[in-house]
């Protein structure tokens, strides 16, 4: 369950009284900038609410759906050298070797954008950041490996709700494109 310090802000208890006082118990989650986009482009896409777990990260976030981790695609706002935005998008069990990312696009250097930073560039909430619908467009950047995979879970525009769809959907709508700079346990 998330703290009452938490930016998301309905407790997982009042989520769930909320979907059982519906009849048809379906989980109602409203409308994102991320989910008003990929409708109005007509991308055919799945929702997966769970409960928000603050510091949960992409394990919570595929364990409560039943999702695999590795397809589970987290949403990174990063910035060069100049403290141009970008986004970088990574499999949930992997992290980004700024090193490798840097040298793929011609970048001195890069690094994660603290959370204040990266939700005036996204107009998301750390914890519920979407590459769909962002607020500033930014570059996007994809690890490679993750358009290989069938279908991705990704943030939906919300903390505790996933969209799942294609990965291609990523260079298609958001000119995505391919790096290879993951690595496994490294700090993002």
């Amino acid at each position: 369950m998330k703290s009452d310090s938490s930016p998301c802000v309905e407790s997982a208890s009042s989520y769930q009284t909320r979907i059982m006082a519906r009849k048809d118990k379906t989980p109602h989650v409203s409308e994102t900038p991320a989910t008003q986009m990929l409708r109005a482009h007509g991308v055919a896409f799945t929702e997966h609410a769970y409960d928000y777990v603050e510091h949960g990260g992409t394990g919570e976030a595929a364990r409560q759906p039943g999702l695999d981790e590795h397809a589970v695609v987290k949403t990174l706002v990063m910035q060069d050298q100049d403290a141009q935005p970008l986004i970088v998008l990574m499999h949930g069990d992997c992290s980004v070797s700024t090193k490798n990312l840097a040298r793929a696009m011609g970048a001195k250097h890069v690094e994660p954008c603290k959370p204040e930073v990266a939700q005036r560039h996204s107009g998301y909430l750390v914890g519920g950041t979407s590459p769909f619908g962002v607020r500033k467009a930014m570059r996007v950047y994809i690890e490679e490996s993750i358009l290989a995979l069938p279908r991705i879970a990704i943030n939906g525009g919300r903390c505790g709700y996933l969209v799942q769809l294609d990965p291609q959907v990523c260079v298609q709508l958001l000119g995505a494109r391919p790096v290879h700079c993951a690595l496994s346990d490294a700090p993002y």
